[in-house]
């Protein structure tokens, strides 16, 4: 499950700009001596990098396969072709654009395609884990849109499907949107394609983090459900940086328009590349197996988090996603994310359900890259906790972390 040989800085690069050679490779130390445990990383292959360094790079091509705006496309329009096919094949759809930047530019072409300025949509409150392309004011989406945010039981931490038709049937959106950045279990699309049929809305899941397990099985798909999926190609599913948006024929058109000549310009061809190697590679056994896995992994970490004390939100995960309190450590989640970073344990802060404090978010995507199996996060588990409770020193943390990770190399030589 491991991807193996270590992408190399090229000699040619280290000649003639040293300066940048060095932040490389320091860059590459970083990442493979200290723990990665942000939910939304991950260590994509040598082979997705080497599509990421190609000539592709250079070239212009706006439009799409078959109808550009710049000659010379020949080429690169097999590539688009490809990655379309790959992603189609791999979730079911009848129709993928691979063209988006990011999934904050997929969610905005999403938004394009079925909306206008001033439309109401239903999406899970910030607070309760929607990203900002939910709504938030300092975001377009919160500018151009009115959302109503629905929210979480208080004791269950369970998105409150009872509130999410009660406010559908008072406020009749134009679009309900599902998926989130922190909450860790699955979400029952069914359901949403239900309310949003009972109240005429379309249904937009952003799937951006489940999305990479759905390819390997170990989660549902909206696909059958959602009018539009939004999606990125890095997280869970391993690709390089960028998004992507699945939808039915029906959609195809309106939804291609959006990202192109809407919102985006001339399309990144060699991560257009690469993504279609990421496909490839989510569509093997092995890929499945890793899925299940960061599964496994993140149900261990989640389990042995709350057995040293932190209260795991929602009880458990479904997911590669676990959110954490450290309250009852006597610390709230900036200070001991601070103290993890000392000790080479990275993660990130965010919101806590129906508290004023912020919690942790971990995620086992690229630990279980490198190898990492349940054992480990039990190890991993009961370090983080020692360090949060100001037991273990962070330099003597780092040793531990280090001598960790030397065991499981992101890119073994």
């Amino acid at each position: 499950m491991s991807v193996t040989h270590a992408p190399q800085t090229t000699d040619v690069l280290t000649r003639q700009d040293p300066e940048l050679a060095e932040i490389l490779l320091g860059e590459l130390h970083r990442q493979s001596s200290t723990l990665q445990l942000i939910a939304a990383e991950n260590f994509c292959s040598p082979a997705v990098l080497a599509a990421l360094g190609s000539p592709l790079a250079n070239k212009y091509a706006e439009g799409y396969p078959g109808a550009r705006h710049h000659g010379g496309c020949e080429i690169v329009d097999v590539a688009e072709r490809l990655a379309v096919d790959r992603a189609k094949s791999l979730f079911g759809a009848e129709h993928a654009n691979v063209q988006s930047h990011s999934g904050s530019s997929a969610v905005l072409a999403a938004y394009a395609a079925l909306l206008r300025p001033g439309d109401t949509v239903l999406a899970l409150g910030l607070p309760y884990g929607g990203h900002l392309t939910h709504g938030s004011p300092a975001n377009f989406s919160g500018r151009w849109f009115d959302f109503v945010p629905y929210g979480v039981d208080a004791e269950t931490g369970l998105i409150d499907h009872d509130q999410v038709r009660a406010l559908a049937r008072t406020h009749r959106p134009k679009a309900i949107v599902c998926g989130s950045i922190a909450y860790p279990r699955h979400i029952d699309y069914a359901f949403f394609r239900e309310v949003a049929d009972e109240v005429g809305a379309y249904l937009i899941a952003d799937a951006a983090h489940p999305i990479g397990l759905v390819a390997g099985g170990a989660a549902p798909s909206p696909v059958p459900y959602a009018d539009i999926v939004c999606a990125t190609t890095h997280k869970v599913l391993r690709g390089p940086r960028g998004g992507m948006i699945l939808c039915g024929a029906e959609l195809a058109e309106r939804v291609d328009r959006a990202v192109f000549p809407f919102t985006q310009g001339g399309a990144q061809m060699h991560t257009i590349a690469a993504k279609a190697v990421a496909f490839g590679e989510a569509a093997t056994p092995a890929f499945t197996a890793y899925a299940h896995q960061v599964v496994a992994n993140a149900r261990v970490l989640a389990a042995t988090l709350a057995d040293e004390g932190l209260v795991v939100t929602t009880g458990g995960t479904d997911t590669h996603l676990v959110t954490a309190d450290p309250a009852p450590l006597g610390v709230d989640g900036r200070t001991a994310r601070g103290r993890l970073a000392a000790a080479g344990m990275v993660l990130d802060c965010c919101a806590l359900p129906h508290a004023d404090t912020r919690g942790l978010r971990l995620g086992t995507a690229a630990v279980t890259t490198q190898g990492m199996a349940e054992k480990e996060m039990m190890r991993v588990a009961a370090l983080l906790a020692g360090v949060v409770r100001g037991e273990v020193e962070s330099v003597r943390a780092r040793e531990e972390v280090r001598d960790l990770v030397g065991g499981f190399p992101p890119y073994p030589a």
